[in-house]
């Protein structure tokens, strides 16, 4: 469990955070240009590099490329009505999926929302 804010016989409220629950699967979502998603394909291999973890490089794979941009999915989507077209690149989220035996000697030290850097291999 990540993060719990009640206790027994607390009293709550409709709608309250009551705890909040971490996934054990070590994942990342990466936000690559579209024009860097031509050859990337879920399954294919990746390096990540952690910000909070120097030196070492984990080894994962691409589990799945989103259907669409980052800006399809926001809540407050950019509205063009200004009648302004210009060209912005989007980002699209692509989930790259770490195993168990390579975060098993690093514990504590992944949490989510941690900074990284992924390359992936495509071919």
């Amino acid at each position: 469990m990540g993060n719990k804010n009640v206790e027994v016989g607390n009293r709550v409220q409709i709608g309250e955070t009551l705890m909040v629950v971490v996934e054990p699967e070590v994942w990342f979502e990466a936000n690559f240009k579209e024009t860097q998603l031509a050859r990337v394909r879920a399954g294919q291999e990746a390096a990540v590099r952690v910000d909070a973890i120097p030196g070492h490089v984990f080894h994962g794979r691409v589990e799945s490329v989103a259907p669409a941009s980052g800006a399809q999915f926001a809540l407050l989507p950019a509205d063009n009505a200004t009648g302004n077209f210009t060209k912005v690149v989007q980002r699209v989220p692509v989930k790259v999926v770490l195993p168990p035996e390579e975060t098993r000697d690093f514990g504590e030290r992944i949490r989510p929302g941690l900074s990284a850097v992924i390359d992936v291999r495509v071919r």
